[in-house]
C-alpha cells in the first residue's frame, strides 16, 4: 500500500474482536476518514425508505445498531412496500451502498469498517484488506464487559452477529466471509489486544 497516493484499508472482523476500535485508531493515526455508520446515513439521505428502516431498527435494537447485516435482514423481513418502493430490492440497496463507498474512496483515503469492503475493493490497486479474528473465550469476555452482560449472553450475541455477517457476505458477494484468501492479512488479536494490534498494523503499513 502506497500512503503517498489515495488508499483504502478495509477491516472485516468477527464480532467481539474490537475490529471497529482498531479501524478507528488506524484512521486517526493515518489522518484519514473512517467509514462506518456514515455510509448508512448517506444512503439513507437519498432513499427515505432506508432511513425509516434504520430508525426503526436502532430503536428496537440499540446495542447492535452498528451492524449493517442486521439492518438488511430486519429491513427485508419487516419493511412495508408500496408503489415505487416495490422496486427497491436488497441488492439495489447494496449497490447503492457500494456506489457511495467508492465515491468517497475516489475523493480521499479512508478506512472502511465491514460492508464487504474486501469485495468492493477487490481490484483496487491501492487497497489493504484486513480480517480481524480471535478465540471465542476472548470475544465472550470482551462483549460481556462491554455490554455488562453474562458470558452466556455474550456468546449468544457472538453467534447471532457472526452468522449475520457470514450470511450477508455470502448473499451479496458469493464469497466466504472467513476465507483468508479474501484478505492481505488475517490477524488474531488474542495475541495482541486492540492496542497491540494497532501498533502491529501500523508497523506493517510503515
Amino acid at each position: 500500500m502506497n500512503k503517498e497516493e489515495k488508499f483504502v484499508i478495509t477491516i472485516s472482523r468477527q464480532f467481539g474482536t474490537g475490529g471497529h476500535e482498531i479501524g478507528a485508531a488506524l484512521a486517526q493515526r493515518l489522518g484519514v476518514k473512517l467509514l462506518d455508520k456514515q455510509i448508512i446515513n448517506e444512503v439513507a439521505s437519498r432513499i427515505r425508505t432506508v432511513e425509516d428502516a434504520v430508525e426503526k431498527i436502532e430503536a428496537r435494537n440499540p446495542l447492535w445498531r452498528d451492524d449493517f447485516t442486521d439492518f438488511y435482514r430486519n429491513y427485508m423481513a419487516h419493511a412495508q412496500y408500496n408503489g415505487q418502493e416495490q422496486c427497491k430490492t436488497s441488492h439495489e440497496l447494496f449497490r447503492a451502498q457500494c456506489d457511495t463507498i467508492r465515491n468517497i474512496a475516489a475523493q480521499e483515503s479512508c478506512v472502511l469498517i465491514g460492508r464487504c469492503g474486501f469485495d468492493i475493493f477487490a481490484d483496487y490497486r491501492n487497497a489493504w484488506k484486513i480480517f480481524i479474528h480471535a478465540g471465542l473465550d476472548v470475544r465472550k469476555r470482551r462483549i460481556a464487559e462491554k455490554y455488562d452482560i453474562s458470558e452466556h449472553d455474550a456468546a449468544a450475541m457472538i453467534v447471532d452477529n457472526d452468522y449475520s455477517r457470514e450470511l450477508y457476505t455470502k448473499t451479496f458477494t458469493g464469497r466466504n466471509w472467513t476465507d483468508a484468501t479474501n484478505y492481505d492479512i488475517s490477524l488474531d488479536v488474542s495475541k495482541y489486544g486492540v492496542n497491540g494490534a494497532v501498533e502491529f498494523l501500523m508497523h506493517c503499513i510503515e
